[in-house]
């Protein structure tokens, strides 16, 4: 026989289980799975809500009630007890002494399992955060003949189970016993309790008291019935300063029946930024799970503040916040259409109350707008813009004017407004933030507006001419004008329009200003620059200034003929005019208006010394 085939096989190993450090995972779990101490009574309410639901489910007339008591002195322990369904000598060997092992798994409850808000089967080991010893006194209500049974475990590892009399427990359901651990007495006090309890609890079903104070408080206050929309509103607002610390500007209900959603959202009375994550109220099964979900709105909707009861949202592990998955998904957009109809049916109905929800959440709104097709679609027409006929809307705005012009900048506004609306053209700012692209999109939410940008020549194009006898008899002054100014790269135009008080208006567009900057840069460089920066000289339009020949001061100017005086009122009018359009200096400019200046002082003292 092969020597190899007849040595014999070696033994298999042998199957090992994992040892666990109960005091190492308390760790973990305090600090890096819970936020904080506090949700070790979420976790006795958890347990002890979802004992009293499978019960229902076996005994639908079963009572449904919790209780926590205080006790001993400062916080020292804590006693829960519950209605439940209970547990047997067998469950609380499989249940409560392995880690991860959930009844919620139990044969026979899988189907109602959506029924359950726990899941993990961590829950108990929780209290361990805050707890030295817990102990379980329980009987079970599906094997009513067995006897009550007691497990005590301490935050070392060890546990003890033991069977205890009929009169230790003589009806079923569940009682936990904790016991502070050094430094966590505070968690157990009463009024630490009852706070915590209230907050965790408010929206539970069932009859949960802590001593005989209530918790529970329903129905919710979105489902409460109301004597008017008025009182609703009142009672709500009531119910936001208290939840979140601010009266909001308006509510929003978001009740969503499809997808097991009641709540509802806040309007925030300040602005705030887009890129800023709220954090909304989420309640499983009247369970508080989180007050900081994130990812439960819409991006676009960071105005709101919004807490709700759900009953088809997935947990974490943690159960701190929502499993990212094709229900929040679909949730997300069904409320994010809620809030949108809001916003509609107060463009539809309530102008006054949307005007005050624009006046503070605009730029915001005009933010997302640009990215969100439905909000661009919703909001548009309303959002407020600054125009040469004052604060309206771009539906208003273009009720008024066939076409809708607008500038790009801010110092483009200020140059042509005032002459514009002296002319009846309508201008909107469009140089604040996100402003020119959105009234760009004007076209695609109201069909057959025309949007244009105003430019000098548009601008040059509606003022009146003067009449060509008088031109041509001022047309030595205008020369001198033209040699004064043309260094600067700007043109002379003589123009009548209004208001008569404007002597001059400066107009120029982009074009013109970066030819200015193009010219300077070459002026200040080197040769190899001026060389490279002159070759880029374009044909852009210069960049003009228009006389007013209906200004009296213009005229008297213009019946000027000396040329160094002409020049120096030329000069006197241009920086005038750029201080006029709230345009920064160029350096240039600078030197030009204290040019002009000086040479005013000295022609009028001149004047004085002649006399």
């Amino acid at each position: 026989m092969d020597s190899q085939t007849s040595q014999s096989s070696p033994a298999p190993e042998p199957h090992r289980t994992f040892q666990v450090d109960l005091r190492g995972l308390v760790d973990l779990l305090s600090h890096h799975l819970y936020s904080s101490p506090r949700v070790y009574l979420r976790e006795l309410l958890q347990n002890a809500v979802d004992a009293v639901t499978a019960r229902r489910a076996v005994e639908p007339g079963a009572p449904a009630r919790v209780r926590l008591y205080p006790e001993g002195e400062g916080g020292a322990a804590l006693r829960v007890e519950d209605s439940g369904i209970g547990l047997t000598e067998s469950d609380v060997h499989e249940l409560l002494a392995t880690i991860g092992r959930s009844s919620k798994r139990a044969e026979g409850l899988q189907e109602a399992r959506s029924e359950f808000l726990g899941q993990f089967g961590i829950g108990l080991l929780a209290c361990f955060v805050v707890a030295e010893r817990i102990r379980v006194v329980s009987r079970s209500a599906r094997t009513p003949q067995a006897p009550p049974v007691e497990w005590t475990a301490r935050d070392d590892g060890s546990y003890t189970v033991r069977t205890l009399p009929d009169e230790a427990r003589p009806e079923p359901g569940t009682t936990v016993h904790l016991v502070a651990r050094a430094g966590a007495a505070e968690w157990l006090a009463p009024e630490r309790v009852l706070s915590l309890a209230r907050d965790f609890g408010s929206l539970l079903p069932y009859d949960v008291r802590v001593g005989e104070e209530e918790v529970t408080d329903l129905p919710a206050p979105w489902d409460r019935p109301y004597a008017s929309p008025a009182n609703r509103r009142v009672a709500l607002a009531r119910h936001c300063r208290a939840l979140f610390g601010f009266t909001p500007l308006d509510s929003v209900d978001l009740s969503v029946p499809l997808a097991g959603i009641r709540g509802v959202a806040y309007v925030l009375p300040s602005a705030v930024s887009p890129a800023q994550r709220a954090g909304h109220r989420v309640h499983l099964k009247g369970m508080l799970l989180t007050e900081r979900a994130e990812q439960l709105l819409p991006d676009w909707a960071f105005f709101v503040r919004c807490v709700l009861d759900t009953d088809s949202l997935r947990p974490t592990a943690s159960r701190e916040a929502l499993y990212e998955d094709e229900t929040l998904a679909a949730v997300r957009e069904a409320l994010g259409e809620r809030i949108r109809s809001w916003l509609t049916g107060l463009a539809a109905g309530d102008p006054e109350r949307l005007a005050a929800f624009l006046s503070v959440h605009h730029l915001g709104v005009k933010s997302l707008a640009r990215h969100d097709p439905e909000m661009l679609r919703t909001m548009l027409p309303w959002l407020p813009f600054e125009t040469t006929d004052g604060r309206l809307s771009l539906e208003e705005f273009a009720q008024r004017h066939r076409v809708v012009h607008f500038t790009r900048t801010v110092e483009e506004y200020r140059q042509v407004a005032p002459i514009a609306s002296a002319q009846g053209i309508g201008v909107i700012n469009g140089g604040y933030t996100y402003d020119s692209e959105l009234v760009e999109a004007l076209p695609s939410v109201r069909p057959g507006t025309v949007v244009a940008e105003l430019d000098a020549d548009t601008v040059t194009a509606h003022l009146d001419a003067v009449d060509p006898a008088e031109e041509l008899a001022l047309a030595g002054f205008l020369a001198a004008a033209r040699a004064t100014l043309d260094p600067l790269g700007c043109d002379v135009v003589l123009r009548a329009f209004h208001p008569l008080s404007v002597p001059a208006l400066h107009l120029d567009d982009r074009a013109a200003r970066h030819e200015q900057a193009r010219a300077q840069a070459e002026a200040q460089a080197d040769d190899l620059w001026a060389g490279i920066l002159g070759s880029l000289r374009g044909t852009a339009p210069r960049s003009r200034l228009v006389l007013n020949h209906l200004n009296p001061l213009v005229r008297r100017i213009s019946s000027l003929r000396e040329a160094e005086l002409i020049g120096t009122a030329t000069e006197s009018l241009y920086g005038q005019a750029l201080l006029m359009a709230q345009r920064p200096l160029r350096p240039a400019d600078s030197a030009l208006l204290n040019r002009a200046f000086i040479g005013l002082l000295e022609w009028a003292t001149h004047g004085e010394e002649g006399r």
